[in-house]
């Protein structure tokens, strides 16, 4: 499906962050912390019970053991130290506290870049690497920025295909080879970008699962190549994690995080998963800032994450 521009709805600017449209697009998720939030919700008393099944329930909204645990002794504590007596006091507490827990994630890029500003791409397969790639070329060019695609993934040529086609519509260069490894497509990627003056490098790379020991031997020499091409490339190593993977997000963000000293994640299909409760899970065991997240298939859904408006749209 072509990515094509996205109209910001009424009162939302283009440079609103999530925007206002965020709730709609959280509606899976926010369909499991409906039940955790509707439980303290009216509730006059607060007791054992109500912690235990609050507990309960933000397990299935995906949180994690150690969020949850941690969640709820905040929520504890608050009550001790604030005298909190109903549920609508513990509600407001709740959200402050994943907030707070959230907030490490949510950091912005540099203002000042170098150029060109290299970003390495990796992921497992079928993350949406290559549909992120399209909508951060897209976003870079709506900021005024010149961009070149490397085509890293040498393993299949349809991922080349698919990744000439998006440049292509986009109207900027891509640097592939019919044979050769990824290591060296992107060298030349970053040489080629260097002599043409271009702003940013967007390099992609095969999909690979972290048990593929091979395979992550293999990115990690592509990440010592590209220093040779620009002793501090890559400026930018993200991980794009598909956010229907819940509780697996964590222990892709631990093994890629190892073998490459992640910068940065992208979390794609946020708007079609009931499991983005595992954002908390990802603050509280392996906190990594989360750069983008997708909230849909067209050029403009890919948002800059913000911890209070995702924590609104849940509890809205």
């Amino acid at each position: 499906m072509p990515l094509v521009p996205r109209k910001s709805p009424a009162g939302a600017s283009a440079g609103s962050g999530l925007g206002s449209f965020l709730r709609k697009d959280l509606e899976l998720t926010r369909s499991r912390w409906a039940s955790a939030i509707g439980l303290l919700r009216g509730r006059p008393k607060i007791d054992e019970a109500l912690y235990e099944e609050l507990e309960s329930r933000l397990l299935a909204a995906d949180v994690g053991v150690a969020a949850t645990q941690a969640l709820v002794e905040r929520l504890r504590k608050a009550q001790r130290d604030k005298h909190l007596e109903d549920g609508a006091a513990l509600e407001a507490e709740l959200k402050s506290a994943l907030t707070e827990l959230l907030a490490p994630l949510e950091k912005a890029l540099p203002g000042t870049l170098p150029s060109p500003w290299v970003i390495l791409l990796a992921g497992v397969n079928g993350a949406g690497k290559t549909t992120t790639i399209a909508k951060l070329t897209h976003l870079f060019q709506s900021q005024g920025k010149s961009v070149l695609l490397a085509a890293g993934d040498t393993f299949r040529a349809a991922a080349r295909e698919q990744l000439a086609e998006w440049a292509r519509r986009h109207g900027v260069t891509v640097v592939s080879q019919d044979k050769g490894d990824s290591a060296a497509v992107i060298f030349d990627a970053i040489q080629s970008a260097r002599a043409k003056r271009i702003d940013v490098v967007l390099a992609d790379t095969a999909g690979r699962l972290p048990t593929q020991l091979h395979l992550m031997d293999e990115i990690r020499k592509v990440k010592r190549v590209m220093a040779k091409a620009d002793p501090a490339a890559p400026h930018e190593t993200w991980l794009v994690i598909d956010a229907n993977t819940g509780q697996n997000a964590v222990r892709q963000v631990k093994a890629f995080d190892e073998a490459l000293a992640l910068t940065g994640l992208v979390l794609t299909k946020l708007d079609g998963t009931a499991k983005g409760g595992a954002i908390a899970a990802i603050a509280r065991e392996h906190p990594v800032p989360i750069r983008f997240v997708g909230i849909g298939e067209r050029a403009a859904d890919l948002r800059p994450f913000s911890a209070a408006t995702f924590v609104d749209a849940l509890f809205s």
